[in-house]
């Protein structure tokens, strides 16, 4: 029976969490919002509507969300020709491929900014498909993202595993009925990842790699 293994990017594959925090908290200042760094962090991974409306709440100028975005992407798409992959990160799935596992990509990411995620990774033959942001109508926590990605894999949520690095990844991989696999290098606690729904959690890709054996991608 075939099986799939969901991939968040941003934080989980590529070690882009912290620039994306920089370049949300600078569209921010410049829009005159002054939002704590650790805030934008515990958001990234949300899509960029929802992330401006969970910090900055239902009283802003709801006209102006588009501005941020869109501030956001100019000032993160300095970016692109430099993110750099996490540790093993095209090796991982470049063995679950071997494996037998389709590997699909879930992320909020979409165009120009999916490219450069995966030019970082640098795995695309090992890649079945993937779930950008301009395929759902609703991001992460809801469970959309990955039930798109169980559809175009075409594999049943039973035989799927989903790894991610923020906890709007497991509650979206919980909501989806996969079970959930915690990666640290996004920068979240081990206990924020387990309470949302992670089944087991590890260092980075290269720790993933390494434990593979005894993982729930085993």
């Amino acid at each position: 029976m075939e099986r799939a293994a969901v991939f968040d990017v941003d934080g989980t594959l590529v070690d882009t969490n912290h620039l994306h925090v920089t370049a949300w908290w600078e569209a921010f200042r410049q829009a005159g919002h002054r939002v704590p760094m650790h805030a934008v962090h515990r958001a990234v991974g949300l899509s960029s509507s929802d992330l401006v409306a969970h910090l900055l709440g239902e009283d802003r100028d709801e006209d102006r969300d588009g501005e941020l975005s869109a501030a956001h992407k100019a000032l993160y798409g300095q970016y692109f020709d430099r993110l750099p992959a996490l540790p093993d990160a095209g090796r991982l799935l470049g063995r679950l491929h071997r494996d037998g596992w389709k590997v699909v990509l879930a992320t909020s990411a979409g165009g120009a900014e999916l490219s450069a995620l995966r030019r970082a990774i640098d795995a695309d033959e090992a890649i079945t498909a993937t779930a950008s942001a301009d395929d759902v109508d609703e991001g992460k926590p809801a469970a959309e993202p990955v039930e798109h990605a169980l559809g175009l894999a075409g594999v049943p949520a039973e035989r799927a595993v989903f790894v991610g690095d923020t906890v709007w990844d497991m509650r979206a991989g919980s909501r989806a009925g996969v079970r959930c696999v915690g990666v640290l290098c996004g920068g979240i606690p081990r206990a924020d990842l387990e309470e949302a729904g992670a089944d087991a959690v590890y260092d980075d890709p290269a720790h993933l790699l390494a434990s593979l054996a005894d993982s729930p991608l085993a």
